[in-house]
C-alpha cells in the first residue's frame, strides 16, 4: 500500500512531535511517525513513578553498549524513549538550557545561526514559565516549567553550602546567569509530567501521527528522499513524501535509520552489503555524553526517603492527590549547580545535581529507596572530550545500533570529574551543611584522596543518558558534517535530520531542554528550505 502526505517526519519523541506539530500549523499535511504506543499509562504522569518506566520494555528501547574499558568492561544500558513523547515520557524531567556559551560555540563550529541570540526565541517559544516572562523566559508555551514541588529544609540547607563554598547564587539558571546555584525547574504543569505531547492540546487537522509503526528505511529516487518504508501489525507499507522526509529518531536510532537507508560511511555501508547513496564519513562518529558519578550521605535531616514508606508514604499520596505536591511529584533532582573548577574555562565544567534522596543498588541491579535519612549529589562532567560511535550490526531494522564509547576514555575527563568530587565533598563540609551530615555512603572513606576519588571513578562512573552528537551539524564543506545548519542532510535531497544527533557538541546540563528548541527552530529552517 503507498500513501502520500507532504512531509514525513520520522519519531515522536522531544525534538519530532513538536516538529511535526509546528510543520502542520504552518499548513503542511505531515505524517508523524512513531515506533512505540501513544496509550495513556498513568506511570508516565506521576513524576515520581518514573523509575517504573525507564528500563522498561513498553517505555525504552533499552539498548546495551558495547562493554566500557574504562570502566571495568561494564557494558551499560543506555535508554532511548519508545513512546510518544519520546525521552521526555521517561526522563528525570530537569529543564535546563545549557549556557550561552553552548550555542556560540556551535556557530563557531559552523552550525552558523544557532548561536544564543538566535536560538533564544525558540528557547522562549516553547516553555510556559511558572516563575513568568522575562527577557530570557517565555510564557504561554505548550511545555509546563515548574518549581520543585516537594521542598525539603535540607535542600535549602545545601544552597546555602554552595554559596559558603565560594560559588555565586543564580536567580535563575536558564535566564541571565547559567553560572552558580537555583533550585531546580523541572518540565512539569501542576505538579504532573509535562512531555512533549502537551504540543497536541490544539492538534491541528493536517497532522496524521501513526504509532506502534516501525519505519525500516528512508526510500530514495537517485538522490531525493521519496518516502519510507513501515512496517504496522506486521505488514510492510511504502509512505510517500511530496516534499520531504525528516528523521527526528533520536542520537541513536536516526543514525542508525540513516545507514540503512545507505547514508553514511561507504565502507562501512559496503560490509552490510547497502547501496550507498551518499559516502558520508560522519554519521554515527561524534557520540558524546554527560558521564557522572554520585555522592551519597546519610543526614539527620528529614529527607524524601522518610516520606516514602508507612506513614509518611500515605500522607505523600494524600499530599499528591489533594494539592499535586509533596514526594509523589518530585523529579530526578531538588537543586543544582553549575561550577568551574579551572577558572580559565569558558563555561561551567561541573553540574552537581543535589536530591534529597538517595537510593541503594539491589543484588539484581535495581534501584531502591535507602531506609534511612539520606542525600544524593550528582556530579557530572559537561564538556566530555571523549568520543564514541553508533555504527550497524546488521543490514536489518531490527538489529539495535552498536553503541561504542567510553565514559572515561579521556585522562582530562577523568580529572575534571575527581575535581568536581572534591567540590561536592567541599560543599558537605560547609557549615551549612556538615552538622547535618552524619557519614558518606559513596565514595566512602576508602576512596579519600584524588588518586582514591580516581579509582572509585573507574568502579561507579555512569552515563546520564544525554547521548548527542552522532549527525553533527556543521558546515557544508566539512567532510565530518552530516547536515547543515539548515538541518539538510548534505550530499541527498528531500531529508532532513532534527533531534540530539545534529549538536555539534554537547550542551551543559540536562539535554531535553535543547532538543525541543532543536525541532522547534528546525521547524522553521525545513518551511524555508521547502519554500
Amino acid at each position: 500500500m503507498t500513501r502520500e502526505t507532504d512531509i514525513i517526519v520520522v519519531g515522536g519523541g522531544s525534538a519530532g512531535l513538536p516538529l511535526a506539530v509546528r510543520l502542520a500549523e504552518a499548513g503542511k499535511r505531515v505524517t508523524l511517525i512513531e515506533a512505540g504506543s501513544g496509550k495513556f499509562d498513568v506511570r508516565s504522569k506521576v513524576p515520581a513513578l518514573m523509575s517504573g518506566i525507564v528500563h522498561t520494555p513498553n517505555f525504552d528501547w533499552m539498548y546495551k553498549a558495547e562493554p566500557d574499558p574504562s570502566v571495568g568492561g561494564r557494558p551499560d544500558v543506555w535508554p532511548a524513549g519508545k513512546r510518544l513523547g519520546g525521552g521526555s515520557a521517561i526522563n528525570g524531567m530537569m529543564f535546563i538550557r545549557g549556557a550561552a556559551w553552548d550555542y556560540d560555540h556551535w556557530a563557531e563550529l559552523g552550525a552558523t545561526g544557532w548561536d544564543y541570540a538566535s536560538v533564544l526565541p525558540y528557547f522562549k517559544r516553547l516553555e510556559d514559565n511558572e516563575r513568568g516572562k522575562d527577557p530570557w523566559r517565555g510564557t504561554g508555551g505548550p511545555i509546563g516549567v515548574s518549581e520543585v514541588r516537594s521542598r525539603y529544609p535540607v535542600t535549602d540547607s545545601w544552597i546555602e553550602a554552595v554559596e559558603q563554598a565560594g560559588y555565586p547564587r543564580s536567580s535563575d539558571l536558564n535566564g541571565e546567569h547559567s553560572e552558580g546555584v537555583d533550585y531546580i525547574q523541572l518540565s512539569q504543569r501542576n505538579g504532573l509530567r509535562s512531555p512533549t505531547t502537551g504540543y497536541l492540546k490544539h492538534r491541528p487537522k493536517t497532522l496524521d501521527i501513526r504509532t506502534e509503526a516501525q519505519v525500516l528505511r528512508v526510500n530514495f529516487s537517485g538522490k531525493r528522499a521519496t518516502g519510507v518504508t513501515i512496517r504496522c501489525m506486521g505488514a510492510e507499507q511504502v509512505l510517500e513524501a511530496r516534499e520531504g522526509v525528516v528523521l527526528s529518531a533520536g542520537a541513536l536510532n536516526t543514525p542508525r535509520l540513516l545507514m540503512l537507508s545507505g547514508v553514511g560511511p561507504g565502507a562501512h555501508l559496503a560490509e552490510h552489503g547497502i547501496d550507498v547513496i551518499a559516502d558520508r564519513a560522519g554519521v554515527g562518529q561524534n557520540l558524546q555524553e554527560h558521564p557522572a558519578v554520585h555522592l551519597v550521605n546519610e543526614v539527620s535531616a528529614h529527607t524524601l526517603n522518610n516520606d516514602a514508606r508507612g506513614v509518611g508514604g500515605a500522607k505523600s499520596v494524600l499530599g499528591f492527590l489533594a494539592k499535586r505536591s509533596g514526594a509523589l511529584t518530585t523529579g530526578i533532582g531538588h537543586a543544582q549547580a553549575f561550577v568551574k573548577t579551572r577558572e580559565e574555562l569558558p563555561a561551567p565544567n561541573i553540574q552537581l545535581a543535589f536530591s534529597a534522596f538517595a537510593f541503594d543498588i539491589t543484588p539484581d541491579g535495581n534501584l531502591a529507596l535507602r531506609e534511612g535519612s539520606a542525600v544524593t549529589t550528582l556530579v557530572g562532567l559537561m564538556r566530555p572530550a571523549s568520543r564514541g560511535a553508533i555504527t550497524l550490526a546488521a543490514n536489518d531494522a531490527d538489529a539495535p545500533p552498536v553503541i561504542t564509547h567510553q565514559l572515561l576514555g579521556d585522562e582530562g575527563d577523568r580529572a575534571q570529574l575527581v575535581e568536581g568530587l572534591e567540590v561536592a565533598r567541599k560543599v558537605m563540609d560547609q557549615a551549612a551543611m556538615a552538622g547535618l551530615v552524619t557519614s558518606e555512603v559513596r565514595p566512602g572513606p576508602d576512596f579519600a584522596d584524588a588518586a582514591g576519588l580516581s579509582s572509585y571513578l573507574g568502579l561507579a562512573t555512569i552515563p546520564m543518558y544525554h547521548p548527542v552528537g552522532t549527525a553533527k551539524m556543521g558546515a557544508v564543506d566539512d567532510p565530518q558534517a552530516v547536515v547543515g545548519p539548515d538541518c539538510a542532510v548534505i550530499g541527498v535531497e528531500g531529508l532532513f535530520v532534527a533531534d540530539a544527533s545534529i549538536m555539534p557538541t554537547i550542551p551543559q546540563g540536562n539535554t531535553n531542554a535543547t532538543s525541543i528548541m532543536i525541532g522547534e527552530r528546525a521547524s522553521d529552517l525545513i518551511l524555508r528550505a521547502l519554500g
